[in-house]
């Protein structure tokens, strides 16, 4: 009985906290990582516009930089800002991560109007009447040397909201709606 296996109550040890770290909530768990700032370099395709912002320092939100984002998503046809949903930026950010890029996304369509969407609703079956881009939670992308393909699979692996795939317009579309894809 004297003899103490230190290597074995190490191992039992490691494994205990290992348990009780598996056992925490997700987000419980994501709090417990080092906390990072979140980068996104973005490009406007309709406006010519280009962006860098640290839109999160590691523990809150930038708002300075989320009202540039907004006018950086605005509906350039009706030049009007709404509110981004912040998490679609932070799905964004994860999508580079996952992706291992840090080549500038290239927005197509963020924010649209009511009235613009209707527009682009008469000229085309692929736009939903009850689009996220009228709430501020959705745009369309790509990012330049990165397969469409491997976006969408990212994408969808994130299981963060919705996920379109529109391989003939060259861009992917991501909202933070429901979980469905398309």
């Amino acid at each position: 009985m004297e003899f103490i296996d230190h290597h074995r109550r190490r191992w039992l040890a490691l494994g205990g906290a290992a348990l009780g770290a598996a056992m925490l909530p997700g987000q419980a768990f994501a709090t417990l990582s080092t906390p990072r700032p979140r980068i996104l370099t973005l490009a406007n395709l309709n406006t010519g516009e280009y962006l860098k912002t640290e839109f999160f320092d590691g523990r809150r939100y930038n708002k300075d930089e989320l009202s540039r984002l907004n006018h950086f998503f605005r509906d350039y046809r009706a030049n009007k800002i709404k509110t981004i949903d912040p998490g679609l930026f932070d799905q964004l950010y994860r999508l580079q991560v996952m992706l291992g890029t840090n080549k500038p996304v290239q927005l197509i369509s963020g924010y649209r109007s009511v009235d613009t969407n209707n527009e682009m609703r008469s000229h085309s079956r692929g736009v939903a009447k009850q689009s996220y881009h009228t709430k501020g939670q959705a745009m369309d992308f790509h990012i330049e040397g990165v397969q469409l393909a491997n976006i969408r699979k990212a994408a969808l692996k994130l299981k963060a909201g919705g996920v379109g795939y529109y391989p003939k317009s060259n861009f992917v579309h991501i909202d933070t709606g429901p979980t469905r894809s398309w």
